[in-house]
């Protein structure tokens, strides 16, 4: 195969796009002005600006060390024209300079960024007009935002100083014009405009307004021909300066007087924010911040108006910034001059501003703008009849106002107590950190806010299908709502963040959502039956006339899940009055406190600008972060990855890419979130022969450009559309109604829809009617409005448990304990009798008998339902007449759910047979005809199977289990256990509570690692996805990581305390099949990993290099490690071996089991100096004596067993996880062998599938994990 030839490396650009001055043309300075001076003419004439001189990085040539002077340019006289005459001609095309130098160099040899339009910048910078003045004026600064046509935005910042026009001379091309023949005099007095327009790709509004003043101060004192000069060296130094990567690292470059802060964005999702954010709030009360955001999320058409042309783009700018991470897709022009009002006359949304002068104009000329005056901070709409323009939801805009009225917006105030700094860099310091503080206050609030409109999006979204049931999700609003949503959903804006949602995007929405949660909505969210509110709820409902106003009428169908929750301890009440509101507490915000930062201060930039100086300014930033890395702890990688990250762009600056690549190597190791994986690809494809051949003989490098190259681009993306739901039209065979379904919400768990289907498809064709779903899913939502509207009275809830749920209410019915309604929880049965009061039947768990019968009454049968409870000798009956089949199969089948719940301590039994009963319910109103009930008793599952097919759980079993949980819950389908293990809890100041806990890690299929809260065993983080392969193995690490080991040969690094994998390990060459952990205090951190190639890495885990690497003989097959007594123990298929840097013993498989080919599945090293060993094939345990493994072993014979996957030791008995023949089926089975007598003490039926993973929690419960028939974990009590 030939060598692709080098290609060429864009190097990363700096901050500095391009640097312009702008002014008036020297020939209109020669005209009308002086006479109209003399004639008495005060106002002065506004002259038409144009561009003077480009500066375009780089600066310097890299072959001769010269100066660039072809990227820096002015324009010629002939070239000297006004924006309107030139925007006539055909635009330039992309890329394409416009300048020439002063000896009429050509304008090609300037290459402009695109997105600025060297055509229109010259009214963007002066968008008032430029005008001659009579006495001098301060500085002015104002802002740009340029959007090119593929919408890519950059920014510019314009600092305009006035400078006296002297009768002698003035500044042009660089150089002095003499003009001579001009009557002296006639100029004296005027001061001339001039603009200096930096232009990034990053919208440091702060930082580059800061530099920009430090610029002004030298122009002012230097001669009209240094003025070229000192911008160019201005530009020179910005576009040195490197951008800083995602982080807590910012830069600080010295650009005398100032020290200027170039802060970086906090992830690599989050907005550069270097603009003050409470802006807005001083310029609008909070009910009209909340208004221009209605106007945003909606997408009108907005104008800003102010005197200030500053304020303009940073108002505008913040109103974005509130928005994320919902993001602003149509036009922004935030500064439109007086010649570009007529943009305002586009039909799409948009985004503009515009002086306040200009006002009346625009708001007579176009209809439907929603005219926002920054100044007077008053809303108003320019058509006649105003705008439709909802209000933003009630409760969201409550909390939110709160919020803001805490807020401290006055930086005096919070100066009040100290004394007066004399240090000018000090005070700044002081003011930014009062400012980053505030900011970050600010992004709470507005995300908060944010996350109280949307939260409960997620709830009417099908992630399978991609399905949105946006009909269900506007019923569930409240009425006075439903017009902003109705708005919102049909915008460009909400259609990108459900696409994030469904792609189960973890942004600052998301992350927000999971840490607002209360602990009823995550519990809720956990369930696999419907959402109903529960007591706790309708106790906090609150009974005033707005709140029934505006009462949600219908709670739609959640993604189903498969697991309930022990019932949490007591709350306090007090604490949930805000969330009851909104999202939070309104302290919330004030809580907040800004992450740590840190400043890497950038080396002086000598000049003159040649090669030698930038080499110099080079060599001391690669001194200075190399002296940084130096002095980090060794667990401080999030700085150390900042350091990397720009030592290597650095070093790819000087050319030294080999050492930018190993750099980039150590940071991909580091932090993956912030590694520029296009940069690195591109720069390995730019190297040359030789040089690619010396890379490739560095192990790291070689992996690296493996990585880079072997992967070239991202995995392809999932489907991103997104589709509303819709009923079907068409007949569906079984597999159309299960996405069917699914989609609608009704249920996800494929094994119940298809029992939905048998009972739809009774006794005909097995198709579905458009017809019946349609009453299907009528049926279930009019069941869910009902349930919506039950009101307990407080003396009935006193009798509940609240997490208790209303499910279904009967009609009125006489009963023998009085007249009422029969009400059905997941736990019990209760009468409302009419005076509301409340009457006990029975909790499921205590009923003995329920059958249905018939009651003369006079001449009549009356249908009853009669339920025996096991302590009372009376009989409860209930006359249910119509309703008595349908109730009667309900509670059978809740009665055996709760029975089969408690056997086999799982919840989702109850859950499964609760949503069995409601569909029961459903297929009844939906058949609606005599044969309905026997249809609805195909969902009758678990009665059915308790009745049929009886399996009593042995008695040890039953001692012995705790709980079992489902770390598939929301899953369609179940998957395997792969891996299992137990993290302690670990108080750290940094963390919040709940994430000092235990927790269990459980990873299942394709990458996916599930993590439980193990102090209630709760689903902590639903998923933390690592690559998209099996995972193998896991250990924990300095107990602040956890190590994933994948078949892909990647090791994942996930931190405990983020919840996020920013660090990747790629040494292996194949599927990393075993980590262990040096333990013990003296011990170095050290961590071994195998690979099933037979390849051992030891690896340091400060500096996450490895530190010895050893090969088994024979090769393949390695599939776990074990460290006994400073020695590796090994286990491969044919052999298990000892190692202490070399081979020390080796036990055979062939040469102790010579009847059957068999090999090793797993062992455990017992302190007493025994090793017990399973092979496949044999359903026994062999022991050996580490003194002499070539005698005999020893054998305990484990009964019933036919395979054996696991095996763990935990006090003084050894866990053996396997599969076994019980009642007749094959089964997960666990055998407790006791170590010292040899013997089983326990066998455990575990599982309805193998039993593939175990693991210790502390050696006080062993936690169990089955296949993907039932993908459950079970929780066992050590004795």
């Amino acid at each position: 195969m030939a060598e692709t030839a080098p290609q060429h490396l864009a190097l990363p650009s700096g901050l500095l796009e391009l640097c312009a001055l702008l002014g008036a043309p020297r020939d209109s300075l020669r005209g009308p002005e002086p006479g109209a001076q003399k004639r008495g003419v005060h106002s002065p004439s506004s002259l038409d600006p144009e561009v003077l001189s480009i500066f375009v990085p780089p600066f310097v040539g890299r072959e001769d060390g010269q100066p660039a002077g072809a990227n820096c340019g002015t324009l010629s006289k002939t070239q000297r024209r006004s924006f309107r005459k030139k925007r006539e001609k055909p635009k330039a095309e992309p890329g394409k300079g416009l300048t020439a130098g002063p000896q009429g160099l050509d304008a090609d040899n300037v290459s402009v960024p695109n997105g600025v339009d060297l055509l229109a910048l010259p009214q963007l910078c002066f968008p008032g007009g430029l005008c001659v003045a009579s006495e001098p004026k301060e500085d002015y600064v104002h802002f740009l935002v340029l959007t090119d046509i593929c919408g890519n935005r950059t920014y510019g910042v314009v600092a305009r100083f006035y400078r006296p026009l002297h009768d002698e001379y003035c500044f042009y091309n660089g150089t002095p014009h003499w003009e001579s023949s001009r009557p002296t005099g006639s100029a004296a007095g005027s001061f001339v405009p001039f603009a200096v327009c930096v232009v990034s790709r990053f919208p440091y509004y702060n930082a580059l307004r800061d530099c920009l003043s430090c610029l002004l101060t030298h122009l002012k004192l230097c001669k009209d021909f240094e003025v070229d000069n000192h911008i160019k060296d201005f530009a020179a130094k910005l576009s040195l300066v490197p951008s800083p990567p995602p982080g807590p690292l910012h830069l600080v470059f010295n650009m005398k007087p100032l020290q200027i802060v170039f802060p970086s964005r906090a992830d690599p999702e989050s907005p550069l924010v270097d603009l003050d954010l409470h802006l807005p709030l001083l310029c609008f009360r909070p009910e009209k911040v909340l208004q221009v955001l209605t106007c945003l999320l909606t997408e009108q058409r907005l104008v800003f108006f102010s005197a200030s042309w500053a304020l303009l783009t940073l108002v505008a700018e913040c109103f974005l910034a509130y928005l994320h991470p919902l993001q602003w897709q149509h036009t922004f022009v935030p500064i439109l001059s007086g010649q570009m009002l007529d943009f305002v006359m586009a039909p799409t949304s948009f985004l503009m501003g515009c002086h306040v002068s200009h006002f009346e104009e625009v708001s007579k000329e176009a209809d439907g703008l929603v005219l926002i005056n920054i100044d007077s901070g008053s809303i108003t709409y320019s058509s006649d009849d105003g705008l439709d323009v909802p209000d933003i939801p009630f409760l969201a805009a409550q909390t939110f106002i709160q919020r803001v009225q805490s807020l401290q917006l006055h930086h005096e105030l919070d100066l009040a107590h100290l004394g007066t700094s004399t240090d000018l860099n000090d005070m700044r310091a002081r003011r930014r950190a009062w400012q980053c503080r505030l900011n970050s206050h600010i992004q709470q609030l507005t995300l908060q806010l944010l996350v109280g409109i949307f939260r409960e999006v997620k709830n009417h979204l099908n992630y399978e299908h991609r399905v949105f049931n946006s009909e269900e999700f506007l019923k569930s609003r409240a009425p006075g709502d439903q017009h902003f949503y109705k708005q919102v959903l049909d915008t460009y804006m909400f259609h990108s963040f459900l696409k994030a949602r469904l792609s189960r995007r973890m942004d600052a929405f998301a992350q927000m959502d999971l840490s607002t949660q209360s602990e009823e909505d995550r519990i809720n969210g956990m369930l696999l039956s419907p959402r109903r509110p529960t007591i706790e709820k309708m106790a906090s409902r609150k009974p005033s006339p707005q709140h029934a106003a505006r009462r949600r009428m219908v709670v739609s169908m959640p993604n189903l899940q498969d697991i309930t929750l022990p019932e949490p301890p007591p709350r306090n009440s007090s604490l949930r009055k805000m969330e009851a509101a909104g999202c939070g507490g309104s302290s919330a915000v004030l809580s907040v406190s800004p992450a740590t930062t840190h400043t890497f201060k950038i080396p002086e930039i000598h000049f003159p600008l040649v090669s030698q100086c930038v080499r110099a300014y080079y060599a001391d930033c690669v001194a200075l972060l190399s002296k940084a890395m130096g002095g980090l702890a060794p667990d401080n990688s999030v700085l150390l990855a900042r350091y990397l990250y720009l030592r290597g762009l650095v070093h790819l600056m000087q050319g030294q890419q080999l050492d930018a690549l190993l750099d980039f190597q150590s940071l991909y190791k580091t932090d993956l979130r912030i590694f520029p994986a296009d940069l690195v690809r591109s720069t390995v494809q730019s190297l040359a022969g030789p040089v690619r051949a010396q890379a490739e003989r560095v192990p790291e490098l070689r992996r690296l450009i493996s990585q880079v190259l072997d992967k070239p681009g991202e995995a392809p993306k999932a489907d991103e559309h997104v589709k509303n739901f819709e009923l079907p039209s068409k007949h569906m065979p079984l597999g159309d109604f299960v996405q069917r379904v699914q989609e609608s919400g009704i249920v996800r768990d494929i094994h119940i829809i298809g029992r939905l289907f048998e009972a739809l498809t009774v006794g005909q064709q097995k198709l579905i009617d458009p017809e019946t779903f349609r009453d299907l899913y009528t049926c279930w939502k009019e069941t869910e409005a009902e349930a919506q509207e039950v009101s307990l009275p407080a003396s009935v809830m006193e009798h509940l448990d609240k997490n208790e749920c209303v499910y279904k209410l009967s009609s009125s019915v006489k009963t023998n304990r009085g007249v009422g309604k029969i009400a059905m929880t997941q736990k019990r049965l209760f009468l409302l009798t009419e005076g509301r009061g409340y009457v006990e039947i029975s909790t499921f768990r205590d009923m003995e008998q329920v059958r249905s019968t018939t009651v003369a009454v006079l001449f009549l049968r009356i249908p009853t339902l009669k339920i025996k409870v096991v302590s009372k000798k009376e009989v409860f009956e209930a006359n249910l007449k119509t309703e008595c089949d349908l109730w009667h199969l309900m509670v059978k089948e809740m009665w055996a759910g709760k029975k089969l719940a408690d056997d086999h301590k799982d919840p989702q039994y109850i859950q499964q047979a609760l949503t069995h009963a409601l569909l029961m319910d459903a297929v009844v109103g939906t058949l609606q005809a005599p044969g309905a009930i026997y249809a609805a008793s195909k969902l009758s599952y678990f009665d059915k199977m308790r009745n049929e097919l009886p399996m009593a759980v042995p008695k040890t079993t039953s001692e012995t289990l705790k709980h079992k949980i489902n770390p598939s819950a929301g899953e369609a389908v179940s998957h395997a256990v792969e891996v299992l293990l137990y993290t302690p809890g670990r108080l750290d100041p940094a963390e919040k509570v709940g994430d000092a806990h235990p927790k269990l890690w459980c990873a299942l299929h394709e990458g996916k690692v599930v993590v439980f809260d193990a102090s209630s065993w709760t689903i902590h983080q639903h998923c933390v996805r690592v690559g998209t392969s099996k995972l193998n193995c896991m250990a924990t690490v300095e107990q602040n990581q956890v190590w994933v080991g994948s078949e892909d040969s990647v090791i994942y690094i996930i931190s405990i305390h983020s919840m996020s994998c920013n660090k990747q390990l790629t040494d292996h060459r194949a599927s990393v099949t075993g980590l262990v952990v040096q333990d013990g205090p003296e011990a170095p951190s050290q961590v071994y990993s195998c690979s099933v190639d037979g390849t051992v890495l030891v690896w340091n885990v400060s500096t996450l290099r490895v530190t010895r690497r050893f090969q088994l003989p024979g090769g393949g097959g390695l599939s776990s490690i074990s460290l006994h007594e400073g020695c590796l123990w090994c286990c491969t298929g044919s052999s298990i071996v000892v190692m202490d840097g070399s081979l020390r013993q080796e036990l055979k498989v062939d040469e102790n089991f010579t009847g059957k080919s068999t090999s090793f599945v797993a062992f455990q090293l017992v302190p007493e100096g025994q090793l017990w060993a399973a092979c496949s094939g044999y359903h026994d345990i062999y022991v050996w004596g580490l003194q002499d493994l070539a005698q005999p072993p020893g054998r305990i014979h484990l009964p019933d067993c036919s395979r054996i996957n696991c095996m763990i030791r935990v006090k003084r008995q050894v866990w053996v996880g396997g599969t076994g023949p019980s009642q007749g089926q094959p089964k997960g089975k666990i055998y407790v062998v006791d170590v010292d007598r040899r013997v089983v003490e326990k066998e455990l039926v575990a599982h309805v599938d193998t039993v593939k993973a175990l693991c210790s929690a502390e050696d006080r419960y062993v936690l169990s994990g089955a296949g993907r028939e039932e993908g459950k974990i079970a929780i066992w009590k050590v004795e």
